[in-house]
This record gives C-alpha cells, structure tokens and sequence, in this order.
C-alpha cells in the first residue's frame, strides 16, 4: 500500500504542476495575449537547454542511487553530498554559458528573467526523497509555495507589459519551493567528512543519464524553439498550449514512474528479478486503463475545449490538441517500460538508444513538417516520435517480458475508450461549448469508459478488489 500512496502523492503533485498553469492559463492568455503566451513559451524553451546541462541527469540517477543505498545510511549521506556538490559545478559552468549566450538572445531581459528557473536547479533535492520513497514532504511544502505563485500571478499580472512579472513569478515558484526540502535533511542525511567526498565519480554514470534527459529535451522542447523561429512566436505558444492540457491529463499516468524507479530498483538490488518483472506488468496494465481513457476523452474535447479555454485568439489549439492526444498512451507506456523498468534495473543504453532515436527522428521531420503545416506539423513530428521511442522500447525488452502479458487486457481498454469517445465527440461538436457543457461531456465519457470496463471485466478489476480486500484487512 506504500505504493499507492506515494503514487496518489505524487500524482496529486504532478497534476498541481501542470494544474495550476492551466488554471491560471484563461487569465494570462487574455492579459498576456497570443504575442506575450508566445514570447514566454519561446523564451522559456530556451532557459529549458541551460537546466537541462545544469541538472546532469542527477534527477534520475540521484533517485536511483538513494534507492540503491537506503539500507546503508552513512554511504548513502556521502553519495548525497556527492551528488550536490557535483550539481553545483554543472549549474556554475551552465551560468556561464547563459551569460554568454544573453548578448544574442532576441529576447534578453525576459531571458534573464528566466535564469531564476536556473539557480533553482542547485536547491533541487527532490530526488532524495524520491529515492528513500517519502513524497509527503516534496508534495505538502511545495504544493504551498505554488499555490501562492498562483495568488501571485491573478494579484500582481494586470495587463501586457507585467510579462517579466509573471516569468520572474514562476521562476521563484519553482526557487523557494526547492528551498523548502532543505531543513528537512535532518533524519535522512547524517554528517560526513567532506575531505572524503569525491563528488566526480559520480559524473560518468550521471552523464549516462544525461544524454537521454538531452534527447527527451529535443522532442520536449525543440518542437518550441522551431515554430518559434520559422512560423512566429504566437505559433510556439500555440504548441505550448496544447501540450499543457495534455500534460496535464498525462501527469497522473506518469507520476507513476517516479514513484516505481526507487521501489523496483530496491527490489532488484536485492535480486528480486520476478518481482520486477510482475511490477512491470502491474504498472502497465494501470498506465493503459488511465491513458486510453484520457486519450479518447481528451480527444473527444479537444475541437472546443482548447478555443473556449484560451479564448477567441486561440482557435488553432483546439485541432492541435486532437491531434496531439496519442503521445498520452504513448508517453504512459515509454514510461512504465523506461523509467519504471529499464532504468531502475541498470539497462540505461536501452533506455538512452530509444530516447535518442526518438530525437533524431523528430530533428530529421521536423523541418519538412513544419515548413508544410506549421503548428500542426510540429504536433504530428512529436506523435512520430513518440511512437519511435516507445517501439523500440518495446523491442529491447522483447527477450525478457511476455508480450501477451503485457497486453492482456488492452483491446478491451481500446473498445471501451471507442465506445466513449463517439457521444462525447459528437455532442461537444453539437452542442454550444461551455463550462456546464464540458463537465457534463467529461461526466458522460467517465461513466461509459466505466460501465464499458465492468462489462468486459479485464483483469484490473480483480487485481483491485484484491487490494482493497487486503487493505481492510490491515
């Protein structure tokens, strides 16, 4: 039940990060307009390569080896301290870089605002609890710190020129929420003798996980950065505005991953391999039950929701979220598989190779998507690259995972989330789009999707009544 609990932590967590831009996203996309929307996505896509340098893939292996270690707590304290130590130096060497790419950017004050989202990277100690699975205190301290970035944002954001303001509000969001896991250490992290720390034998195995954490930022970000520079800076918005709302939706499947990476890679430091195998199919099997119903439902929407939810100026995202609906059972499954399996299990070349294949793939249709159809060309580039990664994926486990297992109960998951997705797209084509119209869309698909799953009975029922029988019975 750990588990559970840390996933409903940590999924409430991520909802909240996409959650809260999202709220605050009808607001700014009416004060801010498409022009400010856009020059924030654009720049913010920018400052996203300088974290991305400065962060090293210590999220990853950081978590990954506090949960190799939790057992051992004076080597884990060291390995802790290592690894902040070494951050320290990439953030320092990321800085400069930023401080020589400001004089070219199109764009430098609103960069410099965006540098607050840099020096927030050294307080990030979110991976050591994630390592010895307490997501409590990540969730409850920062959860607060956003929801008065939020209050921030509706007080002090008027009109178009306070678009610094609202970078710099951001920025600091993310500053003091790091700031706020640092006085818990205490308990969890003990002395050490800092002439005994060698924080750079910790940098070849990081930079193993940084070339994929490079690779995901290519097809996660660059897709911004090119709209950006061939179609307008109102088209880069365009795409961040989609995407939000399917991050949003996707958080609750993903989250998932952060929570199982500790717990199978403590199960397979201790040899536990059929144990990590069954996990694998456990999580799989919950990803698919999740994102085929967000992407049918989000897909039966999307033509409306995204305009009336931006407003009048924002019409192409509502096409562009149709389209962009398959990466949620895309990236859910890539992530049961990569960062729930491959990773935590030390198979990190499989997990590099197909991030990076899915980069070299968006690069290469990139240019010609874009130049044809735009925005929505860029969307199409990301599905295909989803699809890439999470392929290949599949193929590097093939030797070691049943296939039949792993997707044992999705056709019955594809029929009911069809049988859903035809009313819910036909009245929300049909019928005057408004608050009252998408919540009861939303209500109608839920109960077909759960009407149409306690029919076909796919095993996830069972799995479930089993938990809940265990739990009663603690």
């Amino acid at each position: 039940m750990k588990v559970v609990r840390n996933y409903l932590y940590n999924a409430g967590y991520q909802l909240l990060l996409v959650l809260l831009p999202l709220i605050t996203a009808t607001y700014i996309s009416r004060v801010l307009t498409n022009t400010g929307v856009g020059i924030n996505a654009y720049t913010n896509s920018i400052i996203s390569y300088f974290v991305l340098f400065g962060s090293l893939g210590i999220n990853l292996y950081g978590n990954r080896q506090i949960a190799y270690l939790r057992g051992k707590p004076q080597e884990m304290s060291q390995t802790f301290w290592e690894i902040v130590l070494l951050r320290i130096f990439a953030i320092a060497i990321a800085f400069i870089g930023f401080f020589i790419y400001l004089p070219f950017s199109k764009y430098p004050t609103f960069m410099l605002f965006q540098a607050i989202n840099l020096a927030a990277v050294i307080l990030d100690i979110s991976w050591l609890y994630m390592g010895v699975e307490d997501f409590k205190k990540t969730v409850t301290r920062n959860t607060l710190v956003k929801i008065l970035s939020l209050v921030a944002i509706f007080i002090f954001v008027k009109n178009k020129s306070d678009l610094g303001l609202y970078i710099i509000i951001l920025g600091l969001g993310g500053f003091l929420g790091n700031l706020t896991l640092w006085p818990f250490l205490k308990g969890i992290v003990s002395k050490v003798n800092w002439r005994q720390l060698h924080p750079f034998r910790h940098l070849h195995p990081s930079l193993a996980l940084f070339v994929p954490q490079v690779a995901i930022n290519v097809y996660a970000v660059l897709n911004k950065t090119m709209l950006g520079k061939m179609s307008g800076t109102v088209f880069a918005g365009y795409y961040y505005n989609s995407d939000t709302i399917i991050k949003t939706v996707l958080a609750l499947a993903t989250a998932t991953g952060t929570v199982m990476l500790p717990h199978v890679a403590n199960a397979f430091a201790n040899g536990e391999k059929k144990k990590v195998n069954q996990m694998l199919y456990d999580s799989f099997d919950f990803i698919s039950f999740l994102t085929v119903a967000m992407m049918f439902g989000l897909a039966g929407l999307s033509l409306h929701l995204g305009p009336y939810f931006y407003g009048p100026g924002f019409k192409p995202v509502g096409l562009a979220m149709l389209l962009e609906t398959p990466v949620i059972l895309l990236i859910g499954w890539s992530n049961a598989i990569g960062t729930q399996f491959l990773l935590p299990t030390n198979q990190t070349k499989g997990f590099t190779t197909s991030v990076i294949f899915g980069a070299v793939t968006n690069i290469i249709i990139n240019f010609p998507l874009i130049y044809f159809w735009g925005l929505n060309g860029a969307i199409l580039a990301t599905v295909i690259s989803e699809a890439c990664v999470t392929g290949y994926q599949l193929w590097v486990v093939r030797k070691i995972i049943k296939y039949r297992q792993l997707f044992l109960n999705l056709p019955k998951y594809l029929l009911a989330g069809l049988v859903m997705f035809i009313p819910v797209f036909w009245i929300n084509n049909t019928v005057h789009t408004s608050i009252l119209s998408i919540g009861a869309e939303v209500l109608l698909g839920m109960i077909i999707y759960v009407l149409m799953i306690l029919l076909l009975r796919p095993t996830i029922l069972e799995k479930a009544k089993k938990m809940l029988a265990e739990r009663k019975a603690k």
